[in-house]
């Protein structure tokens, strides 16, 4: 078994507390000097730095919402200057703006660090060549791994998404050893690659699939290993966060969340007090060493359950299980964040459609497919076929602009889509993730 830093990894349960609570109490201190915005949060509740004084006091400070960062967009709540910030990243909001994402220099050996000792507890190390298939750009699951993988030592080859062929071209012909992209792209490749009469197993070195960006199943991980022989490890972030930061390691039970680096509670989501041990219960994370945009007790919303057992592996830090939903309605398509509330925002700029929408969610094949049936405005509806298609595209195209993927559309009659008289059921997701 390898590690990338033995000394945290395998660090004791106890000195690991210390290490959390002294890293705790100095990111509350510096923000309730530094941060209006916190310092506002936190004098609302009435709580001061001096409350802080075990990890159990963690639950006196004030929640973070994804309606925070909407609402202080751009940086408005970072807590560093400009000068001090050395790279920008976006991801999509609640409203059709980005999410922006601010890093200093220490920032990035944080996160680069975090995804360090993930890769090397997945068996990949300066021997390997890793491919990284994820969005490069204002996404953070691209360049993530990218210097994660060349912090270990090992050869990436930035390939970013699409042109399957040519990425299963590299996969041979550069004896790509690992490679990280979403579950259901690592499913498309393989049956690319079975047309080509290229089986994964037999005729490339690829090893260790680094899975992430949407929700994935149990299930489909089997489907992975059976079809190509790879490991398929389930990997972890959000752009909030930093990016993709945590994975498993070989033994495949449950993602590391590296203790000197983030405080991990599972709460109750109607009460917001901790569940019991192994239960499950919403995520929320206090990242311990992020200068530029800090984020305590930011409620992230997967529901899943935490194991305090030290792992077979050896590892000492808490492990999180495969998450079992959300708490809100966001949706993953390609790993790809979409709200329904994009969806009316775009719908909007649009005068000719109507209110009413429904948003259908499926899986082709290995891939995700949305499609939107939304209906006409009284005033534009016609069977002026020209017309209809402008109407189309405009819809289409402006989807494709806040969303950043590709939406079927289907106009409908006026009147055509259900009505409710409570809250409206929008979205039909058809997709099995059992």
């Amino acid at each position: 078994m390898e590690y990338w830093d033995p000394k945290i990894e395998l660090m004791p349960k106890e000195d690991l507390d210390r290490i959390q609570l002294k890293l705790l109490k100095g990111l509350v201190q510096r923000l309730w000097d530094g941060s209006e915005f916190y310092h506002g949060r936190m004098r609302d509740l009435a709580v001061r730095p001096d409350d802080i004084q075990s990890l159990e006091d963690v639950g006196k400070l004030p929640f973070m919402y994804k309606t925070d960062l909407r609402d202080n967009y751009p940086d408005l709540i970072f807590t560093e200057p400009q000068r001090k910030i050395v790279r920008y990243h976006a991801s999509s909001g609640t409203t059709g703006k980005p999410t922006v994402v601010g890093y200093t220099r220490n920032d990035l050996d944080m996160w680069s660090t975090s995804l360090a000792r993930a890769l090397t507890s997945c068996g990949l190390g300066e021997n390997d060549v890793v491919q990284v298939s994820n969005g490069y750009g204002l996404f953070t699951g691209g360049l993530g791994f990218h210097y994660a993988a060349e912090k270990i030592g090992a050869a990436v080859i930035p390939a970013s998404t699409g042109n399957t062929k040519r990425q299963l071209e590299l996969i041979r012909d550069l004896g790509v050893t690992g490679m990280a992209c979403t579950p259901s792209y690592m499913v498309h490749i393989a049956e690319v690659a079975e047309n080509m009469d290229m089986s994964i197993r037999d005729r490339t070195k690829l090893r260790v699939g680094l899975l992430g960006g949407e929700p994935w199943s149990e299930s489909m991980r089997k489907n992975i290993q059976s079809e190509t022989g790879i490991l398929a490890q389930n990997c972890y972030g959000a752009s909030e966060l930093s990016g993709p930061m945590f994975t498993e390691c070989t033994e495949q039970k449950g993602i590391h969340i590296w203790r000197d680096i983030a405080l991990v509670e599972i709460l109750d989501p109607e009460t917001m007090e901790p569940v019991s041990p192994g239960e499950k219960g919403e995520l929320v994370l206090t990242i311990l060493q992020k200068e530029a945009m800090p984020m305590i007790r930011y409620r992230i919303g997967d529901i899943t359950s935490m194991v305090e057992e030290t792992c077979e592996c050896g590892r000492t830090h808490p492990r999180l299980e495969r998450f079992s939903g959300r708490v809100d309605d966001m949706l993953i398509i390609r790993g790809i964040n979409v709200f329904p509330s994009q969806v009316e925002h775009a719908l909007m700029e649009i005068p000719e459609v109507g209110s009413h929408y429904e948003i259908e969610v499926d899986r082709e094949g290995s891939l995700d497919t949305m499609r939107l049936k939304v209906e006409l405005s009284k005033e534009a509806f016609t069977d002026d076929i020209n017309r209809l298609r402008r109407i189309t595209h405009s819809v289409s195209d402006n989807l494709r602009h806040i969303l950043n993927i590709r939406v079927d559309v289907q106009l409908v009659e006026p009147g055509t889509l259900p009505r409710f008289e409570g809250k409206a059921k929008r979205v039909i997701d058809r997709r099995d993730l059992a």
